[in-house]
């Protein structure tokens, strides 16, 4: 949600911004502008109309002391048409205050300056890279290895469930779960984020506050008594804070948590339609820390390199991109995404999507900080990432470590999880 105050003060920076994103800036911002005008001056109206209808009602009194009943009574005709005015300029500060929020819930997050102006992912920004491609000759999908050591079905779970789903069994379920205790336990024991078993369902509140409402309604699963499916962990640990005043002095405060995550895929018609790298439903590992407004773009830079550290433990090649005002999601001020290097493609993929959301999500859900001895508070700062996507960490580390006979070997980072194994696909 947007500052109507900071849009009002500064509203080049917001044509700008929105135009950077592809959006009409000139007739958004005329548009919000002229809300805003009319709803200050019903505001304006509303407000002069009852202090004249209270100066009123004491002359009233003022009269009918004084035995004056004609002058009572006209003063007692104004006030009624006074009530009408108050009835009719409420109703215009209602609708046209519900236009202007309606406008405003929809407008995506305005880019932080050093973002890089660009229309799509193609004019990214490469920031750096960590570790070389592996070299394998005529290297197989996921799909082709997983089936071919019958312990990935994708037609079980079609029968089941529809398209966009899989059936993991034996050792690689097993390295499935491996994998996420292994992220867990470096994000909370080395990175000092607070584990979290959150709500898998949420209300309408917890799915605006994080801006999936209501915008992407479309994207998300809705149970049969309008509870939503976390689409990611996200939602729930960034609502931990949802209409709370936090002591600053505790701030950042740090959550992580294992989720599974379930998504419609509404916008992803023939997109990664083969194998596990799009899915109604995959496990992830997240990232959430809620900040003061000054400490969020250190914080960024942090979560950042957390991430990469789990790429780098299963030295899996990698690479991070500062993706352009195009590229960018809708509560994002600035994103940084790791892409992981997968041989059947020959490209890099995105495992990890980091985004400082500034006080975006804050002003949402109303979520704020105060300073011991203040009396003033101030939004937070909320920003999110992967830690990593599990499902897609599986389809790396199954083609980056395949070998010619098809097993797949197991990073060393990983070894104390699968007590005995070293290959999937054979044991040690």
């Amino acid at each position: 949600m947007h500052d109507i105050r900071a849009i009002r003060e500064n509203p080049e920076l917001y044509r700008k911004a929105w135009a950077s994103k592809g959006l009409s800036g000139d007739e958004l911002v005329g548009r919000i502008l002229d809300l805003d005008g009319r709803l200050r001056a019903a505001q304006t109206s509303l407000q002069a109309a009852q202090a004249e209808r209270n100066e009123t009602s004491k002359k009233i009194g003022q009269a009918k002391a004084q035995k004056n009943e004609d002058e009572a009574t006209r003063l007692m005709a104004h006030v009624e048409t006074l009530k009408r005015t108050l009835e009719e300029q409420a109703e215009v500060e209602r609708t046209v205050g519900e236009d202007l929020r309606g406008v405003l819930e929809t407008l995506p997050n305005i880019p932080a300056p050093d973002v890089p102006v660009g229309a799509d992912e193609d004019e990214n920004v490469e920031v750096r890279r960590w570790g070389e491609p592996f070299a394998i000759s005529s290297p197989k999908d996921h799909v082709d290895l997983g089936e071919g050591l019958g312990l990935l079905d994708f037609e079980a779970a079609a029968r089941m469930s529809g398209a966009r789903f899989s059936v993991l069994k034996g050792q690689l379920a097993r390295l499935e779960r491996a994998l996420g205790q292994f992220m867990l336990d470096l994000q909370t024991q080395e990175h000092g984020y607070l584990e979290v078993s959150p709500p898998l369902m949420v209300n309408d509140a917890a799915a605006y506050g994080t801006d999936k409402l209501p915008k992407f309604a479309e994207d998300l699963f809705q149970t049969t008594d309008g509870r939503w499916l976390i689409p990611t962990a996200e939602v729930p640990l960034t609502s931990l804070v949802m209409g709370q005043i936090v002591a600053e002095e505790e701030l950042p405060l740090r959550f992580t948590a294992l989720t599974p995550c379930f998504r419609s895929e509404a916008g992803a018609s023939g997109r990664d339609t083969r194998g596990m790298i799009r899915q109604h439903q995959f496990y992830k590992v997240e990232l959430v820390s809620v900040t003061a407004p000054d400490q969020s773009e250190a914080e960024h830079e942090r979560m950042v390199g957390c991430a990469e550290a789990v790429l780098k433990r299963l030295e899996l090649p990698f690479r991070t991109m500062l993706l352009c005002t195009g590229d960018m999601g809708f509560g994002a001020r600035k994103t940084y995404d790791l892409e992981v290097w997968l041989p059947s493609q020959g490209k890099y993929r995105e495992i990890s999507s980091c985004s400082n959301t500034g006080d975006f999500q804050a002003r949402r859900m109303d979520a704020r900080a105060k300073k011991a001895g203040e009396k003033g508070t101030r939004f937070v700062h909320t920003l999110n990432g992967s830690g990593l996507a599990v499902g897609r960490t599986l389809v790396a580390i199954m083609e980056n470590y395949q070998d010619e006979g098809g097993r797949i070997a197991l990073p060393q980072a990983l070894h104390r999880y699968l007590p005995g194994l070293t290959h999937i696909g054979g044991e040690a």
